[in-house]
């Protein structure tokens, strides 16, 4: 018998969580980029024996310390949820989604805590070539760290690697190889890493754009922004790659996201891609309304970035809902039809189970045949299974075009720096202190786009987000919502007034 649901509830729980999530996420790009800046900065003055370098290399890295420390007490708040919100969830796939992250704490953080340590405070206590080794230490486990972590999150986009136990009514791991070398997990990999390595660059040339502006390290300056460009300019390219593979998978694994991606409705042979686009506020799936009031797109560029074919056909969210017997796409009303039927075998096969009754064999070999739908049992109608349209849509077009303006940012920096021109240029500096907030823009929507392009599946088509949530009153999320909100604002205010002190005392000068 299905359960009814707190709309209130289970929203302030993703709001919370979303929360957490995203101030977490403040913190994790500039730990995993400036980590190998760091490391590049160190290996260049151990080699050249240069102490200007050792001075670039601690000033960033007390930069760094500082964002580390704040970003550990975000993960921990975000990690704890799990166990409190969303204890449905731990139970049914805590076997799975629970594996990557206890290696995380187990292997990777304590590699990066570790060294963390001989790094920050070892520079007179450790010979060079042993500070050298712990402070690429902290790098390599860094990135580990966001090895597991996106192993996790990209089991919910495609889960593999598991069998659902029937006797109780959860997934256990069967194949964690699966699970780790899945081509999601490994785009996701390369895809978050590298838009942090260039947000870690952006922030490198906004502090130094600002010395420049006023006149102060400017030696500092001019070789940070050198390193951070050429840093920058080739992640970059790792991005927009890793990006068009990242959509190509949607289109294999996650359609719907991509039709949202898109506003899509109406599935196309040759589909184009909208370069720019203003939505119809009015338009909802099945009707026959204009998708935008205008729009600019590239005509069959959609099917080849989905399927990479001109000619391909791309569903829509109308095709995906309702279904299209053309193109053999069964729909979203059709999958709720038969995930009520495992349900209810499923539900049936318990009961006989329970009571030792014979029927229990039938039952259960009648749920196998159907039990890839479970999921779409619990939702209410078909339109539910599309995602919020106009927040994927926009938060999808803007960071892409943050993604191309970027490269071209980094190129002419570092033409300039190497033609020693860029302090001729001012207004490139002043735009250079708005790289920061507008690098963090980019890296928050394309989590934004990840997340709320899976909705209503917390487990994608396995688990919807209502099932996945605590038995908790509205009132009681609401409460802690706003307890973390105010500790979670304290935080990052206190680390964003600690990074602009130490950019107002600047390097040492010994």
């Amino acid at each position: 018998m299905m359960e009814a649901f707190d709309p209130a509830a289970v929203n302030w729980a993703r709001a919370q969580f979303a929360l957490t999530a995203m101030y977490h996420w403040m913190f994790v790009p500039l730990t995993l980029g400036l980590s190998f800046l760091l490391a590049f900065f160190e290996t260049y003055y151990y080699k050249t024996g240069n102490p200007e370098w050792k001075q670039i290399t601690r000033f960033w890295m007390r930069l760094f310390a500082v964002n580390f420390a704040i970003g550990i007490a975000t993960g921990l708040i975000l990690e704890f949820q799990f166990g409190t919100n969303w204890s449905n969830y731990s139970w049914m796939v805590g076997d799975i989604f629970g594996a990557p992250l206890a290696i995380e704490v187990l292997f990777a953080f304590f590699i990066e805590a570790t060294f963390f340590a001989v790094m920050f405070f070892g520079w007179d206590r450790v010979t060079p070539r042993f500070h050298l080794f712990s402070t690429w230490m902290v790098a390599i486990g860094s990135s580990l760290s966001a090895v597991w972590i996106l192993v996790a999150n990209a089991w919910m986009q495609r889960p593999v690697g598991m069998v659902f136990n029937p006797d109780l009514a959860r997934f256990e791991m069967q194949d964690i190889g699966a699970v780790i070398s899945s081509p999601v997990a490994v785009n996701h990999f390369l895809h978050a890493t590298s838009t942090s390595f260039v947000l870690s660059s952006l922030f490198v040339l906004s502090v130094s754009s600002w010395y420049l502006l006023k006149g102060r390290h400017l030696r500092l300056a001019v070789r940070s922004i050198l390193v951070a460009a050429v840093f920058g300019l080739l992640f970059s390219f790792l991005v927009i790659l890793s990006g068009d593979q990242a959509a190509y998978q949607a289109a294999r694994f996650q359609p719907m996201k991509l039709a949202a991606m898109e506003a899509l409705y109406k599935g196309e042979r040759g589909a184009g891609l909208v370069a720019a686009g203003l939505l119809n506020p009015d338009k909802k799936p099945g009707d026959d309304r204009p998708v935008f009031r205008q729009a600019i797109h590239f005509p069959y560029l959609l099917s080849l970035l989905a399927n990479r074919r001109l000619d391909s056909f791309v569903p829509g969210i109308d095709d995906l809902v309702y279904g299209n017997a053309e193109e053999n796409i069964v729909g979203v009303t059709e999958k709720m039809a038969l995930g009520k039927e495992a349900l209810d075998q499923l539900t049936r096969y318990r009961r006989a189970r329970r009571e030792g009754n014979e029927e229990a064999a039938a039952h259960l070999a009648a749920f196998k045949k159907v039990e890839d739908h479970l999921g779409f049992a619990y939702l209410a109608r078909a339109e539910e299974a599309v995602p919020h349209v106009p927040t994927i849509f926009y938060g999808f077009h803007v960071m892409v075009a943050l993604g191309f303006l970027f490269p071209l940012v980094f190129l002419l920096y570092l033409v300039l720096a190497l033609k020693d021109r860029i302090f001729r240029h001012r207004w490139l500096l002043r735009f250079g202190l708005l790289l920061v907030p507008l690098g963090f823009l980019a890296s928050q929507l394309g989590w934004v786009v990840t997340e709320m392009g899976r909705q209503p599946w917390a487990i994608h088509h396995i688990l919807p987000v209502k099932v996945a949530q605590s038995n908790l009153a509205a009132n009681t999320v609401q409460s802690t919502f706003f307890i973390f909100l105010v500790l979670l604002t304290l935080l990052f205010i206190a680390e964003v007034r600690i990074m602009f002190n130490q950019i107002r005392i600047g390097p040492e000068e010994k």
